[in-house]
């Protein structure tokens, strides 16, 4: 039986793949918390709807400091905003790096069967 041999272009080919899975795993952990803090938002906006009184209290770190509910629900439609930005500018990258890894995949698959069919001759 023949002996599969990879060839350096093979070896960068799995390489790159390889650093597009670790890329695609980091755009998916900051997209899941994204997502969460965009969850965390919309409960504290639904909170703040319901609240009657104009002074309100937001925790800024171990603390709570009063604040005014429009300038707090001003702030976190914005924090929103900015999230929702960076969730889309995230879906754009994702669906680039699943483009780039398909095409990796197929360049892979096509010199391996390159080499195999290469070795059984």
């Amino acid at each position: 039986m023949s002996e599969l041999k990879i060839t350096p272009e093979t070896q960068q080919i799995f390489m790159e793949l390889q650093a597009y899975q670790q890329q695609m795993q980091n755009v998916m952990m900051q997209k899941e918390s994204l997502n969460i803090q965009n969850m965390e938002i919309d409960k504290a906006l639904s909170e703040l709807g319901k609240v009657k009184d104009e002074d309100v209290f937001k925790a800024v770190g171990p603390i709570l400091i009063k604040s005014e509910k429009g300038k707090l629900t001003k702030e976190l439609e914005e924090k929103k905003e900015t999230i929702d930005l960076r969730l889309k500018s995230l879906h754009k990258q994702e669906t680039r790096m699943k483009e780039r890894m398909e095409e990796s995949q197929k360049k892979l698959e096509e010199l391996l069967g390159a080499s195999q069919s290469a070795a059984a001759e």
